[in-house]
């Protein structure tokens, strides 16, 4: 499920097929995706910025729900280990993995100006970077590649607006 974080689209499409897919892969795996953890995961996929624990909590309040800030984090740490999120770690933030069938190195376009963050691959990338960490002798653990600069959109909006910085 390619994500459209720049591009116009059916948000609510998604957040709906990546809750779905997200209890069928729990299901699968035999992982127990609680109420409160599905509600975690609609509320980061909700937009396509980058979400805060805090903001999920804020959000959860909005509901009616008062869970302690660990409740949150031990929801988004399930999320994480059942990749259905990433974390941005620029942001100290999630957004829902477009692909949590297998698991996969995100690469992640984060516009400053919108906040959107969307989710790419490219395999090149993974085989340079793996190629290049052998070639140093290093075991690469675990990676996470953020671009940060200007969707097309806010790209329009600064050149609109006489200068090429975010709005």
């Amino acid at each position: 499920m390619p994500s459209d974080a720049f591009h116009q689209h059916d948000h609510q499409h998604c957040v709906h097929d990546a809750l779905a897919q997200a209890a069928s892969l729990c299901e699968q795996r035999g992982a127990r995706l609680t109420p409160l953890r599905e509600r975690v995961l609609e509320l980061v996929w909700a937009s396509h910025q980058p979400l805060g624990a805090y903001e999920v909590l804020d959000r959860l309040a909005g509901d009616g729900r008062k869970p302690a800030p660990p409740t949150v984090y031990r929801a988004l740490e399930f999320l994480l280990e059942q990749g259905l999120v990433h974390r941005i770690a620029s942001r100290n933030a999630f957004v829902g993995c477009s692909g949590p069938a297998a698991p996969h190195v995100g690469y992640f376009l984060i516009c400053r100006g919108c906040g959107n963050a969307e989710e790419v691959a490219s395999p090149l990338l993974g085989s340079g970077l793996q190629a290049m960490a052998a070639a140093h002798g290093f075991a690469v653990e675990e990676q996470t590649v953020e671009l940060s600069g200007l969707c097309q959109e806010c790209q329009a909006l600064a050149a609109a607006l006489g200068g090429g910085s975010a709005p």
